[in-house]
């Protein structure tokens, strides 16, 4: 392939072709409509209210806050979008792509909540606006009207809604110009720290928060610019500084000029006080139409992103896209929602309610770039990089902040999106993109395991972590019901067979067998290991496994009727105890196999000490089986009976055994009473030091079903 063909190639697998031109740049589609969305209606008819109640030192501290919460969202923004390529939707796509749809799904809903409803404030900002030139004319009409021509100019396309944004800039500029060089004199009252007469700190600062949240204006157009890598970073980030610059001017001048009585009383008083009047009244028109328009042309892009990955109801409908490019079905839908929101027409309320919906957003953004970071991971590799406090710092201030305005509201906004997770995660959703969740969770998992190697395994944790070699997986089908009683709910299972051959074909039946244990939701895994001899390769995993922090503690068995490996079983035996594992050997009955999976019979012999481990395993199937516990042990003198049933009693006690549980004390020769004994589903044994297969085999047949012999490994204790 010559340079030419190879380049073709490129520009079509990078996503570039002929209407890369008609994209938008960094300053038409990132900088210009952050800057317009922020530049809003809360800058003309709010911000002189916060000086008012807060003073200029306040002001400063309020505008600072909020703005050190954008400008570590911005920072993170920009990081994460320098590593990844985002689609359409912006904060959506970040999170959808690092925490997997269910989690973008759940933060992108309220998300595309804030941003409609952020519509909704800034036409009821201009109806305020408006209603100030022409107060003979009705705020109804007035809103309907801004409504209708807002949705007009959105269904055309974006393109013409950019080029209208450049002609507000102007009027904008023109009218924060006018606003300082206000002809004023300096009022005697210019106060530094403000007594909040109308609300506390945090009110103020939540009805001024949605003055800050423009910053996802640009990235919300992510589908349609030219570099969004660099155009977003950008275009965000200076967006943000320029626009604090002008809100720290803007409050200086308020509370220089401008008493604090008329800052509180009068929504129009930066309007009231300027050079010229008319420009900045032509500002507030300006300012609140263009704010009103970015979020009209974002919110349905979110909705249409949502719509793509199947994440709501009629996502068909609301993916259409029309010739143009334009999602025009989302765009309706998104229309219906603001005139609905209009209704309500309490600016201070959409406010607060907004300024909640985008501190979710922030939090969770700035906490996709922390857990990348922290990961470590060599494909987050972004060429515009942050130290690892900034996302730390805007994830823990959204999530403060958020309980400091309204804990009840916040405590909602999170159990709703932790019900919409879970019904995202019910819906079984598959992305053609990966995530980083299983990177995530394993790395939480290494961690823990290391701090867990630094602390001695305890008997109070002890629970059963099987490892089970299997010579043919086609034959053990029927022990699979036993060991998922004995490993439900909390154990895990480590499966392995070795083989010399059809290593591939030994792989799938053993992961066949091994499936319903997966769909219990019990920890499985399992390897074949090429060795010509299984004795050979069972002593290396048990060597292997020994140094890992999540080692299994049980060695499972089985025992047939065929004698002829019994001595593989035994050297099995020895090896475990000698590296400190538990053993269970079963010896399944043919005709009765587990039975009705109902009773336990627990042998015990008087002063043995090892029953620790066979205790805890008849405790685990009688508590899964829902069945009764019987203790049973053998006295060959009937005068010992009585000093029996007092061991099998305090027995009892010490370990804390069910309300159900029954105790025998059985008369005679071990091998006669085993025939007499109480009718159960499996009997369970401690392993004699010298095992003895025989035994086995005709403990099976004396009681009729099948039996479990269990040595302990000194590391159990039934007590604790």
């Amino acid at each position: 392939m010559g340079k030419t063909g190879f380049l073709l190639k490129f520009k079509k697998l990078s996503g570039s072709n002929g209407s890369h031109s008609s994209k938008f740049g960094t300053f038409g589609g990132v900088f210009t409509p952050d800057v317009l969305t922020i530049l809003g209606v809360i800058m003309y008819l709010r911000l002189g209210w916060v000086v008012g109640n807060a003073g200029f030192l306040g002001a400063i501290a309020i505008i600072l806050l909020a703005k050190s919460v954008t400008l570590c969202t911005g920072l993170s923004m920009a990081s994460i979008t320098t590593n990844i390529r985002i689609g359409s939707g912006g904060a959506y796509s970040i999170i959808t792509k690092s925490l997997g749809l269910e989690a973008g799904g759940s933060i992108g809903i309220p998300f595309y909540i804030s941003q409609t409803l952020s519509a909704a404030l800034y036409i009821i900002g201009f109806t305020e606006g408006w209603i100030r030139i022409f107060p003979g004319h009705l705020s109804i009409i007035v809103s309907i009207v801004a409504w209708i021509s807002l949705m007009v100019i959105s269904y055309i396309s974006a393109h013409f809604a950019i080029r209208i944004q450049y002609f507000i800039m102007f009027i904008i500029a023109c009218s924060i110009i006018s606003v300082v060089l206000t002809p004023k004199s300096p009022t005697n009252d210019f106060v530094l720290i403000g007594s909040f007469q109308d609300t506390d700190f945090w009110h103020v600062f939540a009805v001024f928060f949605p003055a800050v949240t423009g910053i996802m204006a640009g990235a919300n157009m992510s589908g349609e610019l030219k570099n969004p890598r660099k155009a977003i970073p950008i275009g965000t980030l200076s967006a943000i500084i320029i626009t604090m610059f002008i809100y720290i001017t803007l409050a200086y001048i308020a509370g220089r000029f401008i008493s604090p009585g008329e800052l509180r009383s009068n929504q129009m008083a930066l309007v009231d006080n300027s050079l010229w009047s008319p420009v900045v009244l032509a500002g507030v028109l300006a300012a609140t139409f263009s704010s009103a328009l970015g979020s009209m042309i974002g919110a349905p892009r979110i909705l249409q992103a949502l719509a793509e990955h199947k994440s709501i109801p009629y996502h068909t409908f609301f993916a259409t896209k029309a010739s143009n490019n334009e999602p025009r079905n989302a765009i309706i839908i998104t229309g219906f929602i603001i005139i609905v929101a209009i209704s309500f027409g309490n600016l201070n309320a959409l406010a607060s309610l907004i300024t909640m919906f985008f501190l979710i957003t922030y939090g969770m953004l700035n906490f996709v770039v922390f857990i990348q970071q922290s990961m470590k991971m060599i494909s987050f590799r972004p060429t515009f990089r942050v130290p690892r406090f900034v996302p730390l710092i805007g994830a823990c201030s959204c999530i403060g902040i958020m309980f400091l305005i309204n804990p009840i509201f916040s405590i909602l906004a999170f159990i709703t999106i932790i019900v919409l997770y879970v019904w995202f995660t019910k819906k079984g959703m598959q992305s053609e993109f990966g995530d980083i969740r299983g990177g995530m969770l394993l790395m939480l998992a290494e961690r823990a395991s290391r701090l867990a190697a630094q602390f001695p395994r305890h008997q109070i944790s002890w629970k059963p972590d099987l490892l089970i070699p299997i010579d043919d997986p086609k034959m053990w089908s029927g022990s699979l019901l036993l060991i998922k009683s004995i490993a439900y709910p909390s154990g895990s299972i480590f499966a392995f067979t070795v083989k010399n051959s059809d290593v591939e074909e030994t792989g799938r039946s053993l992961n066949e067998l091994l499936e319903p244990l997966n769909e219990q939701h019990i920890p499985v895994n399992s390897i074949v290991l090429e060795d010509s001899e299984f004795l050979h390769g069972a002593k290396l995993v048990i060597q292997t496994l020994k140094g890992g922090t999540l080692r299994p503690n049980t060695l499972f068995l089985t025992l047939g009727e065929d004698s002829r490996n019994d001595d593989t079983i035994r050297n099995l035996c020895m090896h475990a105890t000698y590296h400190k594992m538990g053993v269970m050997i079963l010896h399944q009955n043919r005709r009765t196999a587990l039975g009705m999976q109902k009773d336990v019979n627990l042998w015990l012999r008087d002063k043995s000490p090892n029953w620790h481990l066979a205790m805890l395993i008849a405790l685990q199937l009688q508590l899964n089986w829902r069945g009764k516990l019987n203790l049973i042990t053998v006295s060959s003198d009937p005068k010992d009976e009585i000093r029996l049933y007092t061991f099998l009693d305090s027995l009892s006690d010490q370990v804390r055994l069910p309300s159900l549980a029954e105790f025998h004390v059985l008369t005679g020769e071990f091998k006669t009473v085993l025939e007499t004994s109480p009718r159960a589903d499996i009997n369970i044994f401690g392993l004699a030091d010298t095992i003895s297969f025989v035994f086995m085999r005709d403990a099976a047949k004396s009681t009729k079903s099948s039996c479990l012999f269990i040595g302990d490994s000194g590391q159990e204790s039934a007590l604790v």
